[in-house]
């Protein structure tokens, strides 16, 4: 992604390794007032930069690992136990474990693990530029489209998912609009997608969560598009809280809800979004906003991160490969390997 650093236009990428061996990732607890790193030299330190979400999205989450793993090997440090960590550290997200088990399997084949983590970060974007031409067609002149939480370069290593479509549709000249979800409770709509928008020159605006129905009920939403951390076989997606009840929506007002994900999202060893495990985070990201404190001091918070649309809601998944149906989930994986991508 393009950002300003000192008064000069950058390309960096949300997770990377540095001359020095550090795995580099940008803060996105700071965004978007500052942009600040956080620098990791043990897998340790990596693993507690992903489950205090100062990397988050699935792929960069994956990629971040990608790296952990390298760090343990290069540093000469058993491999399980780095693994174990590191797969510990958010448990709805498939693209940790994933990532996690390529980087044992390259390595046990005997590949650097330096390049076989920057292969598998390569990867990942390559594979989201494939997603932004599958995608772009679905966008209209005019059209005002919704998203949920943060699905851009932030998340996804560089260029993004739900928001890769849109890149390409701006790019191509559609003149459409993008309705932002804040995406309660850590805003990461609000803070990331607002400004990753701002800095491509997309036409948008923030909206609190609640304030959805407004729109799709006076016909002002055209088209969802949001980004997944698993899809179970059947179709089934856990995606930030929020979404299933933004997928309910667009299925009563006519409108068609995407997902756009890589393959490293597709977990096709867990049938259903039943068998998907949602992670429980600490209440005070919902009691609080900053320093202020928002609930009575002894109210108890409940704070799942993610919640799982059924397939039934799902229009269609905009993956590497094309667009396919819910019902086409499960023969995805009999065709589909991941490395290198030139879709």
């Amino acid at each position: 992604m393009k950002v300003r650093i000192g008064g000069r236009t950058r390309d960096i990428r949300a997770v990377s390794m540095d001359a020095r061996g550090r795995v580099v990732m940008i803060d996105q607890r700071a965004l978007p007032h500052r942009l600040t790193f956080v620098r990791a030299e043990t897998p340790g330190e990596v693993a507690r930069a992903i489950k205090d979400m100062a990397i988050r999205g699935a792929p960069s989450i994956g990629a971040a690992a990608a790296y952990g793993v390298a760090l343990a090997k290069m540093k000469r440090r058993p491999l399980a136990p780095a693994a174990k960590s590191l797969k510990a550290a958010r448990p709805t997200a498939h693209d940790l474990f994933f990532a996690v088990d390529w980087m044992l399997a390259r390595i046990e084949g005997g590949d650097d693990p330096r390049a076989a983590a920057d292969a598998y970060a390569d990867a990942i974007i390559e594979r989201c530029r494939a997603i932004g031409r599958h995608g772009a067609p679905l966008i209209d002149d005019a059209d005002k489209v919704l998203t949920h939480c943060n699905a851009g370069a932030l998340a996804t290593v560089d260029y993004g998912t739900a928001l890769a479509p849109l890149r390409v549709a701006h790019d191509e000249g559609l003149d459409f609009f993008v309705w932002v979800d804040e995406t309660r409770p850590r805003l990461q709509g609000a803070r990331l997608t607002a400004w990753e928008l701002l800095g491509e020159g997309i036409p948008h605006a923030v909206i609190a969560d609640s304030a959805a129905g407004h729109f799709f009920q006076r016909g002002e939403v055209d088209l969802v598009l949001t980004g997944a951390d698993r899809v179970a076989r059947n179709g089934d997606v856990a995606n930030k809280i929020g979404t299933y009840s933004k997928a309910v929506l667009a299925k009563e007002s006519g409108v068609p809800f995407y997902v756009a994900a890589p393959l490293s999202t597709f977990d096709f060893a867990t049938k259903t979004g039943a068998g998907i495990e949602i992670e429980e985070r600490d209440g005070d990201e919902v009691a609080r906003l900053g320093s202020e404190r928002l609930t009575p001091r002894g109210s108890p918070v409940s704070n799942p991160a993610f919640d799982v649309t059924p397939a039934g809601l799902v229009r269609g998944f905009i993956t590497e490969y094309g667009i396919i149906r819910p019902s086409q989930v499960a023969a995805l994986e009999r065709r589909a390997r991941f490395g290198p991508f030139s879709g």
